[in-house]
């Protein structure tokens, strides 16, 4: 049986795209090389300089998306992770990236 992978939901707004994982709670369900070559795309295409994830529902991040959200530091300025559970971050400030990223609470 295939594996189905959750949607990826890029929305652009000027020079910032937004990210979200079509309330994926866990985030190994999200087909990271497809992500990454999506989110690439998407960042050339329309010169994003802010990139945000929006994590609202997600529980739990595995290390490949952690590893694909280092990557994108490449090729745009800011990455922003919005919303994110104390799980997420748990994770984020254990290996440090909430140094990296800035993590905002922001209202729907």
């Amino acid at each position: 049986m295939a594996k189905e992978f959750a949607t990826l939901t890029l929305v652009q707004n000027g020079e910032s795209t937004i990210v979200s994982f079509g309330g994926c709670e866990i985030l190994d369900q999200v087909n990271v090389a497809a992500c990454r070559e999506q989110i690439t795309e998407i960042v050339k295409q329309n010169q994003t300089k802010t990139l945000s994830f929006e994590m609202t529902g997600v529980r739990f991040i595995p290390s490949g998306m952690l590893g694909l959200l280092v990557s994108l530091r490449d090729i745009v300025t800011k990455i922003q992770i919005l919303n994110p559970s104390e799980d997420v971050r748990e994770v984020l400030e254990i290996t440090k990236l909430n140094q990296i990223f800035e993590v905002l609470e922001v209202s729907p």
